[in-house]
Order: C-alpha cells, then structure tokens, then sequence
C-alpha cells in the first residue's frame, strides 16, 4: 500500500469518526440529516463543474443505475446509523457497525461466491465476534441501551459491506466518478425527504438555527472522507484499504468514552482494538 494512498484512509477514518461524533452530540434527527445533504450538495456542485469533460460524457444508463443503488444503500445507512445514536451509545454502536461491515462481506462471498477464507480470515473473523461479545460484556438480554446498540451496530454493518462492494465494482470496474457516486449519496436523500421536510419546516429551521455549523461541518466531513477511501480504491486493492479504513473504529471509541464521558470506557476501548485486529486479519486472510 503507497504512503499516498495510506494517508487518504488515514485521514478519512478521522473525519469519519468526527462527523458520528457530531451527529451523536447533537442527536441528529431527520431535519438534520436533511440540511446535511442540503449543505453537502451544495458544496459538491462546484467540483462536479470542475472535472473534465471525459468524465461528465460518462452518463451512461450503467452509471446512473450504479449512483442510484449507491445512494439508497447510503441513506438507509445513514438512517439505521442515526437512530442507532439517538436509542445507544456510541461507542457500541460504532465499532460494532464497522466491524460487522467486513464480516458481513466474507460471509456473503461465502454463501453466494463459494469463496473459502483461509486460517487468518476464519481466526479474525472469530475475534471479530469476541470484540462484540467483550462489547457487549455479555449482558445483551440485562442491558437494553447495549442490545439497541448491538442490534442497529449489526444492522448499519450490513449496508456498509453492501455500498463498499457496490461502489468498489462502480468506481474501479465501471470507471463510474468518485465524486458522483459520492454527490448521488447526498442529493438522493435531499430530494427524496422534501415533501416531509416540507411539512416539518418549523424543525428544520429550529434546527438550522441551532446547529448551522454542525451542519456544516458534517457536509464537509461525510463526503470527503468517503470520496477520499473511492480515491484510494482506485489504486490500492480493497484488501487493504478495508482495515485500514477501520482505524476509525479506535478513533470513534475514544470520542465516545473521553468526549462524551460513555460508561465502561477501558472495557469498550479493549473491544475495539480486537474488533480492529480481526479486521486486519480478515483482510489478509
């Protein structure tokens, strides 16, 4: 893996876990995620303008439908995501949403491709598990907040490994944009929630008001740290993008448990490397 490439999943695993600490502080609901999407179009329309004309006669049938797919498999992440933040914590749901992505995937291409992992793929995906069991300090039926947690983590965790398989096929075999599979995943839900907007204008300008630079702030972060890993992909093979990327589990931890002061710090930060480590190991494997 090139140093280039490191430094963009590096620094797109910080944004990442900065913008879920964002959405969590504010307990972003609907209005806010929509004004997100507002903001993040916005800002994206320049540099859609921008690229070169190469790219903007690429809108071909296949090109559309792959943004169109990639943007509902986005917003129904993004939604499970945020009403996992407003019922848990976050460091629960955080790690065990981006650890389930990758476990999810190794399963899938085992039931439906034949695929056999081999020993270090079979060892990371049982720490993986263990990292979720220590998580969840084996209390899921006592704990309410932790079973939501858990639940809407292995929920999120799906649609990650379904949008990241998506649009790795898109942006490397198809040569589809970074940047519009990136803008569809933002103008998709804009466009789609304007008649409930609509009715509920008093919320989102009660939410604009209050939390403009949140909003801001998000529409910067969001999209850039996921155009920064499409970027990586082209170049670097996903086996090792993947775990990389995970450094963000570590990072969205430690908000949790120091900024946000969540309870059983030591215990989830613990768990949190030993999802990452079963991460690194899947992939290899």
């Amino acid at each position: 893996m090139s140093i280039q490439a490191l430094l963009l999943v590096i620094i797109a695993a910080v944004l990442h876990a900065a913008w879920n600490l964002i959405t969590k502080q504010v307990n972003g609901k609907l209005p806010f995620f929509w004004l997100v999407s507002l903001a993040a179009s916005i800002i994206c329309v320049p540099f859609l303008l921008l690229q070169s004309s190469p790219v903007r006669f690429t809108w071909t049938q296949t090109v559309l439908i792959f943004a169109l797919v990639s943007a509902i498999l986005h917003l129904l992440y993004f939604v499970l995501l945020q009403t996992g933040y407003r019922k848990a914590d976050l460091s629960v749901v955080y790690p065990v949403a981006r650890g389930a992505g990758p476990l999810f995937s190794v399963t899938g291409a085992v039931l439906l491709f034949h695929e056999k992992p081999g020993l270090l793929a079979i060892t990371g995906i049982c720490l993986i598990i263990a990292g979720v069991i220590v998580m969840t300090g084996f209390k899921v039926t006592k704990n309410t907040r932790v079973a939501t947690g858990l639940q809407y983590g292995l929920l999120t965790g799906l649609f990650i490994a379904m949008y990241t398989l998506w649009d790795k096929a898109a942006v490397v075999d198809y040569h589809v944009s970074a940047l519009f599979i990136t803008f569809a995943s933002m103008l998709l839900p804009l466009l789609l929630l304007i008649p409930v907007m609509l009715k509920r204008r008093q919320e989102v300008a009660e939410e604009a008001r209050l939390h403009w630079k949140q909003v801001i702030m998000v529409a910067v972060f969001q999209p850039l740290s996921y155009l920064l890993v499409l970027i990586a992909l082209k170049t670097t093979p996903i086996t090792y993008v993947a775990p990389a990327r995970e450094l963000s589990i570590v990072v969205g931890v430690f908000f949790g448990t120091n900024l946000l002061k969540e309870a059983d710090a030591k215990k989830r930060i613990v768990a949190a490397v030993v999802i990452l480590a079963g991460i690194v190991l899947l992939a290899i494997g």
